[in-house]
């Protein structure tokens, strides 16, 4: 009984033990061919033992199946709590991720890949910078074999090798952030790097250094054959400008006065020619200049920044000339809608003013003021309609010089705004028009010329007097054309002669006087005030009619000739006579015409 103890003890140990069940059972098979007879012996014996032992090892097995279960158990709780402590992280890196922004490595103006999160004390920027210096310092190698880049992986990181050199390296973290496994995203960002340093290998290669030499030197060349063709042509349109001199080109004339001779205009041809010249040079350098920058790929970035500068401004010039057509076909319409209705007021005018159209009420002399008022209000009307269409109208400074323009205009403006309104009123209150002989305090002249600001005055020595509206407003004036042509002007003039000459002798002679001459009128007929009884002598007026207020001065001197001469025929003295009565035996004053 023992030796079969003994030999499932054994047994046991070797399936403990971890023993091939062959080896186990050979074992087993030896050991029991010895003690079969002693076993066949005690078996009756021991077969409670034998059952207690049984017993035990199937207890066992129940153990070893709990044990085995429950290690399966703690295994999945374990992989539960990651794929738990995963998806919150996924989780919180989905509500970052709308805020974040990853850093990319940038090769050559070329993303590469992104970081967001950090490691081993560096930020997400400066892993990208490393792995940007890293990834140029390998493309420069002259033997670089981008096939044998490789990953690394250990302690959770895959680092990107080449030879003993890491390029950079990827994280858990930064797969949760790629949305990939690490070793996906490893070989994926590996892929990248790969290809990149073979189109960095290739555009750094001797051969293609040597073409981009001849491509810069063919473009530097190209650039010096434009210039001279472009020279050769503007030597060409000089001649041809200068051929125009006498055969194309005439002299501008406005009126009598010559503005451009000929040449002048070859002139000013010439200096815009030039103009243009230059233009196309700068054109070809626009062009020329960035393709330079191009060949080369360092400054590859400079020749996008300075086509960037011209294309910008540009660009924004033609969308916004593209956006504001709209706005300037509006504009357009009104202007033509204002003119055609000024031309339709000029019509009218021009009719008013020739009485071919009659407004009752309404002076053919009112209708060019008229005009100008109406084509003033209209011009203002399309000014405010077209405004809110201008560029930048809506801008604070073209608003704000708008305020200041006007506020300028209304500071300096108010005694200029008066006479312009005093000239308006002046015109519709009708005192005098031009060629009116007026007399304005002490000037006497003729209307020459009406303009909304002043009022000028010929006076008969031709002295030009300039009057501003608003002092004619504030004066008076005598209109005597406008007396002369309704009702006759009356002339007058005074005599003193003695009381022992007869009044009506004296009445005959001023009348006859008068008659006799030029301009006055014998109907209605001239007549004589007696204006004063003075101690001496009375006091005789003639006054006659005329219509010709313009020759007022050369009526009276006729008038005072005549006067003279009629009173020298009746032997009349014009003189004081104080004077007669101490004259002392003096001749008289008569005096006898010789011309008689």
């Amino acid at each position: 009984m023992k030796n079969h103890h003994t030999l499932f003890i054994l047994f046991l140990l070797s399936l403990l033990a971890g023993l091939p069940l062959k080896v186990s059972a050979q074992l087993f098979t030896s050991m029991a061919a010895e003690n079969e007879k002693e076993i066949k012996n005690e078996l009756s014996h021991d077969s409670v033992y034998v059952a207690s032992l049984l017993d035990s090892l199937e207890n066992s097995r129940l153990n070893e199946a709990n044990v085995k279960m429950e290690l399966e158990q703690l295994r999945f709780q374990m992989y539960a709590k990651d794929s738990l402590k995963r998806r919150e992280q996924m989780q919180r890196i989905d509500s970052l991720r709308e805020f974040t922004q990853g850093m990319p490595v940038v090769v050559e103006e070329d993303t590469l890949f992104e970081f967001y999160s950090k490691r081993g004390g560096y930020t997400p920027q400066q892993r990208a910078l490393m792995a940007s210096t890293a990834i140029l310092s390998l493309a420069k190698k002259f033997n670089l074999r981008p096939d044998s880049i490789y990953i690394d992986n250990s302690d959770g990181v895959s680092d990107i090798m080449y030879q003993n050199e890491v390029i950079t390296s990827f994280t858990d973290q930064d797969a949760l952030w790629a949305g990939l496994p690490q070793d996906s995203l490893a070989v994926k960002n590996l892929q990248i790097i790969v290809d990149k340093l073979y189109q960095l290998k290739e555009e750094h290669s001797f051969w293609l250094l040597v073409q981009r030499i001849c491509l810069l030197i063919l473009v530097i060349a190209g650039q010096y054959f434009l210039y001279r063709i472009t020279k050769w042509l503007f030597r060409k349109l000089n001649h041809r400008i200068e051929g125009m001199k006498d055969t194309k080109l005439h002299s501008i004339m406005i009126q009598n006065y010559e503005l451009l001779d000929t040449a002048k205009q070859v002139k000013l041809i010439e200096f815009f020619a030039l103009i243009g010249f230059y233009g196309v040079i700068a054109l070809q350098l626009v062009f020329t200049v960035p393709l330079i920058f191009i060949i080369f790929p360092p400054t590859k970035a400079l020749a996008y920044t300075l086509l960037g500068y011209i294309w910008t401004p540009v660009k924004g010039i033609l969308v916004g000339i593209l956006d504001y057509i709209p706005d300037l076909f509006t504009i357009i319409i009104i202007c033509i809608a204002i003119r055609y209705l000024i031309k339709l007021f000029k019509y009218l005018s021009n009719e008013v003013a020739t009485e071919r159209l009659k407004i009752p009420g309404f002076y053919p002399d009112w209708a060019l003021p008229t005009f100008n008022i109406i084509r003033f209000l209209l011009y203002a009307f399309m000014i405010a309609m077209i405004y809110p269409y201008l560029p930048g109208s809506d801008k604070g400074v073209f608003q704000g010089i708008s305020v200041f323009v006007g506020l300028i205009i209304s500071l300096g403006s108010s005694t200029v705004i008066g006479n312009v309104i005093a000239g308006w009123v002046i015109t519709y209150m009708r005192p005098f028009r031009k060629g009116d002989r007026i007399k304005l305090n002490d000037t006497v002249g003729d209307i020459i010329e009406k303009t909304p600001l002043v009022t000028r005055i010929k006076t008969a020595k031709n002295e030009i007097v300039t009057v501003p509206n608003s002092f004619i407003m504030s004066s008076q004036s005598i209109n005597y054309s406008r007396s002369a042509q309704e009702f006759g002007l009356i002339l007058h003039a005074e005599v003193t002669i003695g009381y022992d000459v007869p009044w009506r002798l004296v009445h005959r002679m001023l009348i006859e006087a008068a008659l006799k001459t030029k301009g006055i009128l014998a109907e209605p007929r001239p007549f004589v005030l007696e204006t004063g009884l003075n101690d001496w002598y009375p006091v005789y007026q003639i006054n006659a009619y005329t219509h010709d207020a313009q020759n007022m001065g050369p009526i009276y001197s006729e008038l005072f000739q005549n006067i003279q001469d009629r009173f020298n025929q009746e032997g009349v003295e014009i003189m004081s006579p104080t004077y007669i009565a101490t004259r002392d035996g003096n001749a008289s004053t008569v005096v006898t015409d010789p011309f008689k």
